[in-house]
């Protein structure tokens, strides 16, 4: 059998995805009820490559594949031979010829499809410019936990339309639901995504409209990493994209609010949405854990058959 990559959601079938939360649902209820370690990849290695730093994906699957009974491995630019030019083509063949699987956190795109093209062992896009399908993974978790299916919901985006809009529009295709986008003019996502999925997508510079009736509300950072020099004329043209309680009101009764983390209260969500005793925020993060320990479980299993 071919190997299994996850660089996209659209990497799996709708039926997989679901099958793939159903597994993190369950391995979550055994964390908490047993604080159950497996044992069925035991001395499997993970190689974490991280050109990009990180708290939540590092600790989530360094964790996770602990508790499959394997080792994670961390690489950073500064102690390997990627930091200092060495082709990716290069580095794939190498890496993948002596761990089980790879996770990728980096910039360009291009580089966890380059690097997975070349790898022998199952590789994981745990974030890129483009996209984060992880955390979508996490999202969709806490959501179905939380409410039950998402499919006919329709979902609110506030704020830029970055690495995380992007992944929510090819969530409402591959969850079946509604993506209203609110962002300021100029910072819209990738013109081709909108195109391919218009008739999953309600595009507004009006965070009110995009809020109306809306089951979940999702925001960001206003300025991601490698954009921090733009920081200043950000938070001007983002002023008013701020996932509030007012907007929360617009939303339907039962709505929820997410953020992927790290947030910066008062800028793109306020602090008292961030310190409410009923955000589902924290549950979203954990969820991280239990969303790749399931994905990592998947596609080791693939690529044992």
């Amino acid at each position: 059998m071919a190997i299994r990559h996850f660089l996209t959601l659209l990497d799996f079938s709708p039926a997989e995805l679901q099958q793939l939360i159903a597994r993190a649902i369950e391995l979550k209820h055994e964390w908490r009820t047993q604080h159950k370690h497996s044992t069925q990849f035991s001395n499997y290695v993970l190689g974490m490559i991280f050109e990009k730093s990180s708290t939540r994906t590092r600790v989530s699957f360094e964790s996770g594949m602990v508790q499959l009974g394997g080792h994670a491995m961390f690489l950073s630019p500064r102690d390997t031979q990627l930091g200092r030019g060495e082709p990716i083509e290069d580095s794939a063949r190498v890496l993948s010829s002596m761990t089980d699987i790879i996770m990728i956190r980096t910039f360009a795109h291009e580089i966890v499809e380059r690097f997975a093209a070349h790898s022998s062992v199952p590789v994981i896009n745990a974030l890129t410019d483009d996209f984060h399908p992880c955390q979508l993974l996490a999202d969709i978790q806490t959501y179905i936990e939380q409410r039950g299916s998402i499919a006919g919901k329709t979902v609110a985006w506030i704020g830029d339309g970055n690495n995380m809009c992007q992944t929510y529009i090819h969530a409402a295709a591959q969850f079946d639901f509604h993506l209203n986008i609110a962002v300021p003019e100029g910072f819209e996502p990738d013109a081709a995504l909108l195109k391919q999925y218009a008739n999953r997508i309600t595009l507004t510079r009006d965070p009110r409209e995009a809020a109306k009736g809306a089951h979940l509300l999702v925001t960001d950072v206003w300025a991601s990493m490698g954009q921090e020099h733009e920081i200043t004329e950000r938070k001007q043209k983002f002023a008013g994209y701020q996932l509030t309680r007012e907007l929360l009101a617009l939303a339907a009764p039962d709505a929820l609010y997410m953020h992927c983390l790290p947030a910066h209260r008062g800028e793109e969500i306020s602090t008292e949405l961030m310190d409410a005793a009923d955000t589902v925020i924290w549950e979203e993060a954990e969820n991280r854990l239990h969303a790749q320990k399931a994905l990592m479980e998947f596609l080791l299993i693939n690529a044992k058959n």
